[in-house]
């Protein structure tokens, strides 16, 4: 019987420690973010100088350009690595419509953000930063421009560290003396000084700044194009998966110094903030602006998206996939509760062939949630940081993030990278992502929970329109054989 005790209670701990490896990460962050704030306002208490809140900022700076380092080589190993078994010809009707849905439902939550954050609004009333005023706003038709370039670039070399932007500058015209219009002449004595006019020139140029988008335009052709050539391609497409592990390898040492990143950073945002009150207040509406946009993505759009397409109630399916979004919350990895999505497709009758095809896929590009969230971080932090965004960027941060969210890393809190690599396209400042810390390990954990649901509704589909298909069996054995060319991992992603 004591034998018996003493082997529930090894078995216990041997369980806790599991557990607080697993977690470790995550207690470690959150740990930081309270103790960054407690200094950060014990340190505003004593008005501490710029050179006092540079060195306090240093590791969070620091932190911030070790992940900006690996921006380029991510993507371009990424986005290759994932657009490889996307061509039509190979993969056949259901790689077509598996991605058709993962880049309308990647959109359709940049879109939810953006009329959310209009609504309410968020960081609109107490910037952190004073901006700088633009003197010269662009008009539409120039941003337009600037962005068909960017999609393009001239030089994909170019394309990693700059980017393509339309820039205004005056120009003074020659002045004329001003002539007496009834004698037509000059006049000399009491003549005023000659009027000087000036004009605004456009020129375009480059500014420094990777240009993400056409980075990602590239390499997604180059990926298609190996996915077509097939066996030929089989080495190419080898060194940019394994380029995609190092990099990720790489990645994942990096975050382990996020907690000394976190708590730098937060630290130096409060100490240095004037409006405390202000910015707390607005950071609670950003949390309630994500909070609200992932409901009603769940509630609202995922079950009319799937009776509109399927034509049978939602509710009845979403309720059988409960475990699994209940295990993507808990965990914040949608990798996580893959083995729970298929049981939930396996009850809800869909084709293993299918369920073991588009799962897989959708974890590895499918982040509807974090598409929302990452645009209305996005958004927020340019408000807050005195640089709102015109109705141009908008609609390229928009196009950014869809087709970013295609490429997000398998690490934890993934999202904070695309972050900065959108507002580093945007040419905003990253400091104030620090902020997002805050309330990183609640809105990680919906938005995963998002992805899981997002995940799910698309095999359903995929089965409704593909599974039925005799013409598809061939094709989905070759794409079970296939399916280590997307995931390699078991981490395939987290949010």
């Amino acid at each position: 019987m004591e034998s018996a005790i003493e082997n529930r209670e090894c078995c216990l701990i041997r369980k806790f420690r599991v557990s607080l490896r697993r977690h470790l990460l995550f207690i470690l962050t959150l740990s930081a973010v309270i103790v960054g704030f407690t200094l950060g306002f014990l340190l505003r208490l004593a008005e501490p100088s710029a050179d006092a809140l540079l060195w306090l900022g240093m590791p969070g700076e620091l932190f911030l350009r070790l992940l900006k380092m690996m921006i380029i080589p991510l993507l371009v190993c990424s986005v290759i690595h994932s657009t490889s078994s996307l061509d039509p010809k190979s993969n056949g009707k259901i790689s077509v419509l598996t991605f058709t849905y993962i880049l309308l439902t990647n959109m359709l939550g940049c879109l939810i953000a953006i009329a959310l954050f209009y609504v309410i609004k968020p960081g609109s009333d107490s910037p952190l930063v004073e901006g700088k005023p633009n003197v010269y706003e662009a008009v539409p038709q120039d941003i337009f421009a600037d962005l068909l370039r960017n999609i393009l670039p001239d030089n994909v070399v170019e394309a990693t560290f700059r980017q393509t932007q339309t820039k205004y500058s005056r120009e003074i015209v020659e002045p004329f003396p001003l002539v007496d219009n009834s004698t037509r002449q000059n006049i000399s004595t009491n003549q005023p000084a000659p009027e000087v006019v000036q004009k605004i020139v456009k020129s375009v140029e480059k500014t420094d700044g990777p240009n993400i988008l056409g980075v990602v335009v590239v390499c997604m052709f180059l990926g298609t194009a190996a996915g077509r050539l097939g066996k030929k391609a089989k080495p190419f497409l080898e060194f940019f998966a394994v380029g995609n592990d190092i990099v990720l390898h790489v990645l994942r040492w990096f975050l382990w110094m996020t907690p000394l990143g976190a708590c730098s950073l937060i630290a130096s945002s409060i100490a240095g903030t004037r409006d405390v009150t202000g910015t707390f207040s607005n950071l609670g509406l950003f949390v309630v602006t994500v909070t609200l946009g992932i409901i009603l993505h769940q509630m609202l759009f995922m079950p009319l998206i799937y009776f509109l397409t399927i034509r049978r109630n939602p509710f009845t399916f979403f309720i059988t996939v409960g475990r699994a979004w209940l295990i993507g919350f808990a965990s914040g990895s949608s990798a996580v509760a893959i083995p729970e999505m298929f049981e939930a497709c396996d009850k809800n009758k869909i084709d293993k062939r299918v369920s073991r095809f588009v799962i897989p896929f959708c974890a590895t590009l499918n982040a509807d949630g974090s598409a929302l969230f990452i645009t209305a971080s996005a958004m927020f932090i340019a408000s807050i940081s005195g640089h709102p965004l015109a109705f141009g960027k908008v609609v390229t941060l928009f196009l950014l993030t869809a087709i970013s969210s295609l490429a997000l890393p398998a690490v934890p809190s993934a999202s904070i990278v695309a972050i900065i690599m959108v507002l580093t396209s945007l040419s905003i400042p990253v400091q104030a992502v620090s902020l997002l810390f805050a309330m990183e390990w609640f809105l990680d954990r919906i938005r995963t929970a998002a992805n899981v649901l997002s995940h799910t509704c698309c095999a359903a589909i995929a089965q409704r329109y593909c599974g039925q298909d005799p013409g598809t069996t061939k094709e989905l054995e070759l794409l079970e054989q296939e399916i280590e060319l997307v995931v390699h991992a078991p981490e395939t992603r987290n949010s």
